[in-house]
């Protein structure tokens, strides 16, 4: 299986603070890719730099075996890669609606507004309602369904379960797996073990802004013992 997206001895950071220190690793098409870590450990600024939000001291990111290193978002988002950020940020003052074709790209047999409505009813009961209106599990479908309306190739989701309620969480991950079975391919940052052994093909550990294990889903199972030990969770 091909590799989708490449990072290689990645560097990046805060001012003069360095938070990366050669982060390298590859999402696969198809599959559903996890990278985690305690908090602070350079998770979400791999994320960033992936998304263009901040750009590397060092090191490659290529894509579809394009170099995208340092580029802009919005050529990012061209490339087909969909990001569902930390904290939601969905548009308080415009509608579910709104918030939905604001960013969206229209594809053939792709995700419309109303596809996003049927896998989650409830934003379709919300339609008009504002994103400030909204409940925190009901802003982060929303978040979801605006990345999905960019009919990504490759969806992030940093952190999307945190802080939520139990079945607001549960109706996530479900709607990750029906994802997973239609073969979009996924890169997740989350802390539910047993939610992300149910989806995860591939592993990446990172502690102190470097990868520190990797291994498939095999491989997590038989050494969770030790991978743990760089979660504490």
């Amino acid at each position: 299986m091909s590799a989708l997206v490449s990072i290689e001895n990645l560097h990046a950071g805060y001012g003069n603070t360095e938070v990366l220190f050669g982060v390298t690793m590859d999402i696969t098409a198809g599959q559903v890719t996890t990278l985690m870590g305690r908090n602070g450990m350079g998770k979400t600024t791999t994320v960033r730099c992936l998304m263009g939000l901040i750009k590397p001291t060092a090191g490659t990111i290529i894509i579809h075996g394009n170099d995208m290193t340092g580029e802009p978002p919005y050529l990012i988002a061209q490339a087909g890669i969909g990001l569902v950020p930390e904290g939601r940020h969905v548009f308080p003052s415009l509608t579910v609606s709104e918030n939905l074709s604001a960013t969206a790209r229209r594809k053939a047999d792709g995700w419309s507004e109303e596809r996003i409505y049927d896998a989650f009813p409830r934003l379709a009961q919300r339609k008009s309602h504002f994103g400030f209106q909204l409940s925190g599990g009901e802003q982060q479908m929303l978040a979801i369904g605006r990345a999905l309306m960019t009919n990504p190739q490759l969806l992030i989701l940093d952190e999307a379960t945190e802080g939520l309620a139990p079945l607001i969480r549960e109706e996530i991950w479900s709607m990750l797996e029906r994802l997973k079975q239609d073969g979009l391919s996924i890169l997740l940052i989350d802390k539910n073990l047993e939610e992300l052994s149910r989806i995860s093909d591939r592993y990446f550990v990172i502690e102190k802004g470097e990868v520190v294990w990797n291994g498939s889903s095999a491989d997590f199972d038989a050494q969770r013992a030790h991978v743990e030990q760089f979660l504490h969770l």
